[in-house]
């Protein structure tokens, strides 16, 4: 590991820089110290995403910074190129942003202005679809689908929901029927949905805050999506926030400050958020916390499901 970080900080021009581990759960990401100022430099995890979806990921969020978003930059090396590879490993490098979370997945959420926070994250992500929108993107530009086929075809983009190997029988059945019955709304509605570029994880680690400035990281899983699946992303690990409706409704009127939307199918794309995490942590659970975060995603989207099923009923 260190061969590779020396060698990618030489391409750089960075030797001798320093450089600490900070995360290491998908990626791994180092903070680099060069001359007084920081950097990134993430280490791609190997067999997720292609050479042409990283060089894509890179300039879509060159484009997302020059249009005022507050992300990461890529930073080009000494030879111009923003993506190498060092040993078989894909390495960029990034600014630092500085500023911390917005919170923790799993924790209480302690923001003292929540709902006004939650407005100001929902105008900054309709200000991320509008730049991504006017953006006209390069020949060869590929970035994953979280579409129809990709949220419930034969292999969506985080794998089978309803065949995590845990489900009991009656679960299964009730995943399965989901699978079927999301499939025929989408099929109904996907004309009509807000479709394009989405960030796709913006969770509370990847909100990053310095002061009253909102800052967006961590574009790995971004790609083309429904809008509503963004903020359904957004919302889902508050969803048990003793004060969920006054900031799902704080997160959609600021969404709506900056950019029309119609919200009526969101309760479909909660479902769907929720499902995708019970198909991602199907080949993840062999690490540590697997079994209760395993646990955890299951319960969620059956009561989510329970749910929706009944009010499509009714």
């Amino acid at each position: 590991m260190r061969t590779i970080i020396e060698k990618a900080l030489g391409l750089w021009e960075m030797e001798g820089a320093t450089h600490r581990l900070i995360a290491a759960r998908e990626n791994r990401i180092f903070r680099i110290n060069h001359n007084g100022t920081a950097y990134v430099l993430r280490l791609h995890r190997p067999n997720y995403r292609s050479d042409a979806e990283l060089s894509s990921e890179l300039l879509w969020m060159n484009a997302v910074s020059r249009g005022g978003i507050h992300v990461p930059t890529p930073i080009a090396s000494a030879s111009g190129e923003y993506l190498h590879v060092v040993e078989d490993t894909r390495v960029d490098v990034l600014t630092w942003l500085v500023g911390v979370p917005l919170g923790a997945t799993g924790k209480e959420l302690k923001v003292v202005d929540r709902v006004g926070r939650f407005h100001s994250i929902g105008r900054e992500m309709a200000k991320l679809h509008q730049v991504s929108d006017g953006w006209s993107r390069p020949k060869g530009f590929t970035r994953p689908a979280w579409d129809r086929s990709g949220l419930v075809g034969e292999a969506p983009v985080w794998d089978r929901f309803w065949d995590n190997p845990t489900l009991s029988a009656e679960d299964r059945v009730l995943f399965s029927e989901v699978r079927h019955v999301a499939d025929a709304e989408l099929a109904s509605l996907q004309n009509s949905l807000d479709y394009g570029l989405v960030h796709a994880d913006l969770v509370r680690e990847n909100v990053i805050v310095d002061g009253g400035k909102l800052q967006f990281i961590d574009f790995d899983d971004g790609g083309f999506g429904f809008r509503l699946f963004d903020l359904a992303t957004t919302l889902m690990p508050n969803l048990y926030e003793h004060d969920f409706p006054a900031l799902q409704a704080a997160l959609l009127e600021g969404y709506r400050d900056a950019r029309e939307i119609d919200t009526g199918p969101l309760d479909l794309f909660m479902l769907l958020r929720s499902a995708t995490y019970v198909g991602w942590i199907i080949t993840r659970m062999d690490e540590i916390g697997s079994d209760a975060r395993n646990a955890r995603f299951v319960g969620r989207t059956r009561m989510l499901a329970n749910g929706y099923l009944a009010n499509r009923a009714s």
